[in-house]
């Protein structure tokens, strides 16, 4: 089963002592040259442990960010309640066929991370879907949240990177519970890959620029 695409820091760190970011200084060419350039995309960054949900054109499964990983037994639970029902996997097959399809997302809440202050229980909340080797779009994504009932990560910022940046910085409130937000996760408003085939996608974390 394939994992997801490590999401790189936007900025590099200082060298020199403090490790902290150096503002204005890319880790990457191609996300300095796209910047401002282009319309991104920003979702909320849940705190939580990747989760990854797979058909294989014929059956269910579940992984964890790599194959090796350990999925909590409650996320376990609540995954199978989700996933593992006749009605669920004739809507795999209904929608995708024998396609390999993996939904990306995050397994979130109580006894996770710090969760508890996102909900009482547990949840998986989708982030991506790839179809095939494809990333899908924001609407395709959406379109399966909604066929499948599923949360999904709200968009919360459309604009550059330093837009992004600029909201990161007030340290604003999730959009879920009481916990502040960990942070953004963008992309291009179309999925866009570089010159070497690596995808397109940046992080920028809440802590990173507090005091």
């Amino acid at each position: 089963m394939k994992t997801y695409d490590k999401i790189d820091t936007i900025f590099e760190r200082d060298t020199e002592g403090t490790k902290k970011l150096i503002e204005g200084k890319y880790r990457d060419a191609t996300v300095e040259f796209l910047s401002d350039s282009i319309e991104w995309v920003f979702t909320e960054k849940i705190d939580g442990t990747n989760t990854r949900i797979y058909w294989d054109g014929h059956k269910i499964s579940f992984g964890g960010r790599t194959d090796n990983a350990q999925i909590p037994q409650h996320l376990l639970n609540k995954l199978s309640e989700i996933f593992l029902n006749n009605e669920t996997e004739e809507l795999f097959e209904q929608k995708f066929g024998e396609k390999e399809v993996i939904l990306f997302g995050e397994g979130y809440g109580a006894k996770i991370q710090n969760g508890g202050k996102y909900r009482s229980d547990v949840g998986f909340i989708l982030f991506d879907v790839m179809i095939g080797d494809n990333y899908q779009s924001r609407e395709s994504v959406e379109d399966v949240a909604k066929c499948f009932d599923l949360e999904i990560v709200p968009v919360v910022l459309c604009g550059t990177i330093q837009d992004a940046v600029d909201f990161v910085k007030k340290n604003p409130d999730s959009t879920i519970g009481t916990a502040k937000m960990e942070g953004v996760v963008g992309r291009p408003k179309i999925e866009l890959r570089d010159r070497c085939g690596k995808r397109i996608i940046v992080k920028i974390k809440a802590r990173d620029f507090s005091k």
